[in-house]
């Protein structure tokens, strides 16, 4: 399904060179120089569409996205300004729709970069019936290592967290992505082996962990050792007791064929306990609520990265749930949108987080 919407962005991405072609041509100084030398004309506003290629540095997704925004910031200061003459009857010179059309792609996909990169914290308080003591949970996922937090980025928000003092850190999957360097994954673990939390690290696979392609410099298995080594406990379809009260439940990823249904996972659990569960992809809801789980933690929406994705995936049933906390039944359920993302160094739909999660009996309160 993300391949076919892949595949038409990048066709869109085409089509959006071809039409930036004609709206930098019409720029005066190149419609003045065509009007005695069209074929250098040309040539110019080729050259212009070829700048953008420089964002192709990043990777070809983050080029796609610029050329996307900014052939959609062209047609829409180009709607407004025809909309305008028709309320006013005075034309809008071309050369001022186009830099407005620059000018809003800059700020746009600037306050995106921001998003991307500056981490927030994410809270959210609990309460339940059952018998529990007060549990603080901290949730880390999609930090795919390199796009905009690498290892040692990881480390500084790894002391944030630190800082709050959780009784459990949990990381809900794409701890790497494809192209992740092997000294980024080494910095990133030594800073969770570093961590001091009464109730241990836990980790499930995401959708990326294993690599789609062989484009970097550590193995699948290499990346298990290293967590491991940090102390990690990797779960996989596997339930754990944790503290006083809690039982929490790690799920392989959707994308393995091996996953074992809700269902078999929680038979034979005491259901007086508080079950968490910690799922990568946010798309077993309903056999989720069906188990009897009382929290359901994911990532792997990034929360809609880039503003409409979100809403598409929702759209297409990609996922149950696309950001934040809903319910269903008595179980809880959170999205978070990662505290980076996958390849794109923009979030427009979102913002980069961890999350902080207190549960806590009833009658504490």
């Amino acid at each position: 399904m993300w391949l076919i919407l892949f595949s038409i962005a990048l066709l869109l991405a085409l089509a959006g060179l071809g039409y930036l072609l004609v709206c930098f041509h019409r720029f005066s100084f190149l419609a003045k120089l065509g009007a005695s030398r069209p074929l250098l004309s040309w040539l110019c506003a080729l050259l212009c569409v070829a700048a953008l290629g420089l964002f192709a540095r990043v990777n070809v997704p983050t080029l796609i996205v610029v050329l996307l925004h900014l052939a959609a910031a062209f047609m829409l200061c180009g709607a407004l300004a025809l909309l305008f003459e028709k309320l006013t009857g005075r034309a809008v010179p071309y050369d001022l729709r186009g830099l407005c059309a620059l000018l809003l792609t800059a700020v746009y996909l600037t306050v995106g970069w921001f998003n991307a990169h500056r981490v927030s914290e994410t809270d959210y308080a609990l309460r339940t019936d059952k018998t529990v003591e007060p549990l603080r949970l901290a949730l880390i996922a999609d930090s795919h290592l390199g796009v905009t937090l690498d290892g040692e980025g990881f480390a500084r928000e790894l002391e944030k967290i630190q800082s709050l003092r959780p009784d459990l850190v949990v990381i809900a999957g794409d701890f790497v992505d494809d192209d992740s360097r092997g000294a980024d994954l080494t910095r990133a673990c030594e800073a969770l082996a570093a961590l001091e939390t009464r109730c241990g690290v836990y980790y499930v696979y995401g959708n990326h962990d294993r690599g789609y392609f062989d484009s970097r410099d550590f193995s699948a298995s290499q990346l298990r050792r290293a967590l491991e080594g940090a102390g990690v406990t990797i779960l996989e379809d596997a339930c754990v007791p944790i503290g006083e009260g809690y039982t929490l439940i790690g799920r392989r990823d959707r994308s393995d064929a091996g996953r074992a249904p809700m269902r078999e996972l929680t038979a034979g659990l005491d259901a007086k306990r508080y079950w968490i569960v910690l799922d990568h992809q946010p798309n077993d809801y309903a056999a989720e609520a069906a188990s009897g789980a009382d929290l359901v933690l994911s990532g792997h929406t990034h929360g809609g990265h880039m503003f409409p994705a979100g809403q598409l995936g929702l759209l297409m049933h990609a996922n149950d749930f696309n950001y934040g906390l809903t319910a269903r039944g008595d179980t809880s359920f959170i999205v978070t949108s990662g505290i980076s993302g996958w390849a794109i160094p923009f979030k427009t739909g979102t913002r980069s987080e961890f999350v902080v999660i207190d549960i806590a009996p009833c009658a504490a309160e």
